[in-house]
């Protein structure tokens, strides 16, 4: 069974988040080890990685230590060998990564403390496994953060009829999870224009190489993917969302409107948690 929390709105969610982050963060430093932390790029996590840069220029701290590592990047289609799509095209996860995530934190704490640029992790298509084994070589995933589609309950670019067992690999995007991708890269213009090829993390990374997970879903474009997620119960192929109920600690974190309307507590502060 996963937690479902649901906290007052997406900047509440947010700050919340960020909080666990930090504190993790810290925990890592202080036992003299990295620490990793698994991320989506596009929207859904985008308030929660600004909440975090946040807190640190309030309270700034060496990050050498924090790994950024990406669920996945877009594919040329080009002949030739696999390639991951240029690094400054505005769909490339890479970009996000540095320009949404390492960038800002690293200005939030100062020169010489930031993220080291080797340690913005993208899966590379040319050698796919190798990605998992790197993550388990460094002790895995510290707390891995998901979002999940809003049509298809994709996550990442694992489509509908995934296996639990698939690790990092490239992946064929269905045509629901690239019109979902075409609403968060919008520049793309038309179906036509986005990538039909990803290199991703799979199901068997995520609940096999993490801690902790928390998908957020905030929204009530996302009110399917949650209600989906939460009638489940266990791991469904259909709905690859469900990983969350084959992950170790893992929390379903919404708004009221991605929760079909469920109340949050009483206090504006205070997130309301029930089980799914």
């Amino acid at each position: 069974m996963s937690l479902l929390t649901v906290f007052p709105d997406a900047e509440a969610l947010g700050a919340a988040l960020a909080a666990e982050i930090v504190a993790g963060m810290a925990d890592a430093a202080a036992q003299g080890r990295r620490y990793l932390l698994g991320c989506p790029g596009g929207r859904s996590l985008i308030g929660t990685y600004e909440a975090v840069a946040g807190r640190l220029r309030s309270a700034p701290m060496d990050l050498a230590h924090v790994v950024i590592v990406m669920m996945d990047d877009y594919l040329d289609d080009v002949p030739g060998p696999v390639r991951r799509v240029p690094a400054d095209a505005l769909h490339s996860c890479e970009r996000f990564a540095r320009l949404r995530i390492a960038e800002p934190w690293s200005r939030a704490v100062g020169p010489g403390r930031g993220i080291r640029e080797e340690h913005v992790w993208v899966p590379d298509p040319g050698d796919p496994p190798r990605y998992d084994e790197r993550i388990a070589a460094a002790g895995g995933i510290d707390l891995f953060l998901l979002a999940t589609g809003a049509s298809d309950g994709h996550i990442a670019f694992n489509p509908p009829g995934c296996g639990l067992a698939e690790g990092t690999r490239v992946i064929r995007l269905a045509e629901s999870t690239r019109r979902d991708n075409l609403v968060t890269f919008p520049h793309l213009g038309t179906l036509d224009q986005v990538p039909r090829r990803g290199v991703s993390v799979g199901p068997a990374t995520i609940a096999g190489l993490s801690r902790r997970v928390r998908l957020v879903a905030t929204g009530a474009d996302k009110a399917k993917s949650v209600a989906r997620v939460r009638a489940a119960g266990r791991w469904e192929p259909d709905w690859p969302a469900t990983i969350v109920h084959a992950s170790r600690e893992a929390e379903i974190w919404t708004d009221p409107a991605a929760a079909g309307g469920s109340a949050v507590a009483e206090s504006p502060s205070s997130p309301h948690q029930l089980d799914s």
